[in-house]
């Protein structure tokens, strides 16, 4: 999340290197090239080859959902224990109906969040704050 976060304040989101961000960031350069790599292959940032090259978003920020981004780097929000829709008591199937409900507006919420709107709420907490406007999130 943070890497996006830190491509999408490029200026006119043009590409930074792997060890920018890496530094920027506090995380480790192999660890950020593979989280990188992974939301290349899903389609959310691209490689730039090149002197002034590195990875950059592959859609403006308003496009890409937290749900995008939890997906390509395998994070799951899928129940913990699989349950069966072939419970005997009403008690069980309301409670798995609950779940399952809720499981789903979970995953709506999280594929109506862009990255935008968490690159403000950076901004509106760095603001409040007292910080400055250049800043690590």
């Amino acid at each position: 999340m943070k890497a996006l976060l830190d491509l999408s304040l490029q200026p006119n989101f043009g590409p930074a290197s792997v060890s920018t961000i890496a530094h920027r960031q506090s995380l480790p350069a192999p660890y950020l090239e593979k989280l990188l790599i992974e939301l290349r292959q899903a389609g959310l940032v691209r490689s730039v080859r090149g002197s002034k090259g590195g990875y950059q978003l592959a859609h403006a920020p308003i496009h890409i959902s937290l749900g995008q981004i939890l997906e390509a780097v395998g994070e799951t929000i899928e129940p913990l224990a699989a349950q069966s829709a072939s419970t005997q008591q009403a008690e069980d199937w309301v409670t798995l109906t609950l779940w399952k409900r809720l499981h789903q507006k979970l995953k709506e919420s999280l594929y109506s969040i862009s990255l935008e709107d968490l690159y403000y709420d950076a901004r509106s907490w760095q603001a409040a704050q007292g910080a400055e406007t250049s800043f690590v999130v």
